[in-house]
């Protein structure tokens, strides 16, 4: 009789932390990734405007491809990070920030692997 009992037992538990995992994996696989084309195409076509989009002179980086964005990424992040006031700050000549959830968004698309489209 306690041989059974405890059989029953491991095969409770183990449907149990089966489920578990599965649920798991059906909610992270539930939350689609950010892509540059659904994600930073339009807040790079807005904010990064004139200057990187057609690139203008000097040493500016054009960011109008995906190549030169996923490239350049951690410098995009650095940059855009900085205070006003700091030295490298973009976007040039602004005053503020830009928005948290914009900053936000170029962090997540590199945290979910820099995807295209």
């Amino acid at each position: 009789m306690k041989k059974i009992y405890v059989v029953s037992m491991l095969a409770i538990a183990s449907l149990t932390l089966a489920y578990c995992s599965s649920a798991k994996k059906a909610a992270a696989a539930a939350v689609p990734k950010s892509t540059y084309a659904a994600n930073l195409t339009t807040i790079i076509n807005t904010s990064c405007v004139p200057c990187h989009i057609p690139a203008k002179g000097g040493n500016k980086m054009s960011f109008d491809n995906y190549a030169n964005v996923k490239t350049n990424i951690d410098e995009i992040i650095r940059r855009i990070e900085l205070n006003p006031t700091d030295r490298g700050f973009m976007p040039f000549k602004k005053t503020e920030k830009l928005p948290a959830d914009v900053i936000a968004a170029f962090k997540q698309w590199k945290t979910d692997g820099m995807l295209e489209n």
